[in-house]
């Protein structure tokens, strides 16, 4: 299998060499030169196989670098019940008829984030031995990537991190999440700005090709197409718990910022996984629900970007889109260029074609939206109705999929976090007398010592922080 640029760069590389790289030369993001496609016989031989094991066929189809013993060992090493309390690993949980909740929070950072970055940390690890290089790995959160990858790459052989973070709008949980680690190989810089501001940099960075190759620069960003590769699996699990046979559809309701989980849901579907509708929830940042709806993709600037009650989608600019547009536009590089590399940069804004507008039922989209007293209403409801205590973003997912779900069609929506990261605004659906549960080893997380940068958004100021603290 190997990869090319959505931006034009036909080079074709090989999985490990896209795995420490992040953005393509050319600025675009990484995909396959084609999708594998899996018959009904092959869904039928994956029913029944552990979490781990169907982890090692899916990623086999992109992954022929490294040897199958060895990635099998990977994942197996990765998915197991120690780490995500449960042998099902990404278990349904029903809320109603028609409609669940795949739980995908279970691992170490409570974050659906976990499901991928802790197979990246072995796979980094992994590589980077083969190799005897190091990695310093720049990497921007709003929210739950940054816990996420911290704690799968804290004490790796090889590894550092530098983490951006937008000062002072998480959530008190998972900011002490990332702050209070003490690992001499973690670096928590948090930036004056939103979220965008902090992934413009980790752009500009991985586009300053002379620094990243000095620097040995990665990404653990969704732009890292081993992290969105890692996710397809469990819409593939998802699918086979919720069905008997290959014969039956589903659909997934997805909470979205940067788009790189509902893009893993585009690449299932594109295999052959029998999915009917993609449902793209946004909060009030709601720029992709507007381009589903009107076709237009505009990205908000900071003094835009609403600062809400479920976080890690305040996001406006959404790095993964680009790899679905690359695809809804037939894969022309040139094409893709001109709207993300060139209109963006001069309008911040572009529109398809009505003819490409056309082309988006059949990838199975829909989108709907989700406001702060929407996502209230919606923690109340599922607590009341069904004794069950969700989270701001995974709320967000429950609301649209209540409005989009069909008879017939069985509906599942991604978690995305547990209640614990956001404990203010479950209070304040609830009262206080509902505490949202949290596993004992984080009882005191807020109070823990913090470890932190405040750093202005400026890319040079960034780099130099990188320069001082990396050999070379």
């Amino acid at each position: 299998m190997k990869y090319i640029s959505t931006r034009g760069d036909q080079t074709e590389r090989r999985f490990c060499e896209i795995l420490l790289e992040g953005l393509a030369p050319d600025g675009g993001l990484y995909l396959p030169v084609a999708y594998p496609q899996i018959d009904a016989a092959t869904l039928t031989a994956w029913r029944g196989l552990s979490y781990a094991d169907l982890a090692f066929e899916i990623l086999s189809l992109y992954i022929d670098d490294i040897p199958a013993d060895d990635l099998r060992a990977l994942t197996r090493k990765t998915y197991t019940a120690e780490v995500f309390g449960t042998e099902a690993i990404v278990p349904l949980k029903p809320l109603e008829p028609g409609l669940c909740l795949e739980s995908l929070s279970n691992g170490p950072t409570l974050a659906f984030k976990d499901m991928a970055m802790q197979l990246l940390g072995n796979l980094f690890e992994y590589e980077l031995g083969r190799r005897g290089e190091q990695l310093n790995i720049l990497g921007a959160t709003s929210g739950d990537t940054g816990s996420a990858a911290e704690y799968a790459m804290r004490g790796k052989a090889g590894v550092r991190v530098f983490m951006l973070s937008p000062h002072g709008r998480m959530s008190p949980f998972q900011q002490a999440q990332m702050f209070s680690l003490q690992d001499e190989n973690i670096h928590n810089l948090a930036v004056e700005g939103v979220f965008d501001d902090c992934q413009d940099i980790v752009k500009a960075v991985s586009n300053d090709l002379e620094f990243k190759r000095a620097y040995r620069i990665g990404t653990v960003n969704s732009i890292n197409w081993a992290r969105l590769l890692a996710q397809v699996v469990y819409y593939f699990a998802g699918y086979f718990q919720a069905t008997k046979s290959n014969d039956e559809q589903v659909s997934f309701t997805v909470p979205s910022g940067n788009f790189g989980n509902v893009c893993a849901g585009h690449v299932a579907r594109v295999m052959g996984l029998p999915v009917k509708h993609l449902v793209v929830a946004t909060n009030e940042n709601n720029v992709l629900e507007e381009f589903f709806r009107t076709g237009t993709y505009r990205v908000r600037g900071s003094s835009e970007t609403w600062e809400t009650s479920s976080p890690s989608m305040d996001i406006s600019k959404a790095s993964n889109f680009e790899r679905f547009v690359f695809d809804l536009l037939g894969r022309d590089g040139a094409r893709t260029k001109a709207l993300f590399g060139d209109a963006l940069n001069r309008a911040g804004v572009f529109t398809v074609s009505p003819e490409e507008f056309a082309r988006i039922p059949g990838y199975g989209f829909q989108s709907g939206r989700s406001t702060h007293a929407d996502r209230l209403a919606t923690i109340r409801a599922t607590w009341a109705g069904q004794g069950v205590l969700i989270d701001t973003h995974t709320a967000d997912g429950v609301k649209v999929a209540r409005e989009l779900r069909e008879d017939g069609v069985p509906m599942i929506v991604l978690e995305t976090a547990l209640p614990a990261k956001f404990e203010g605004t479950i209070a304040e659906a609830l009262g206080a007398d509902v505490h949202a549960p949290r596993p004992a080893a984080l009882a005191d997380l807020e109070s823990r010592p913090k470890r932190f940068q405040v750093m202005p958004a400026d890319t040079a100021v960034i780099q130099q922080y990188v320069r001082d603290h990396v050999p070379l």
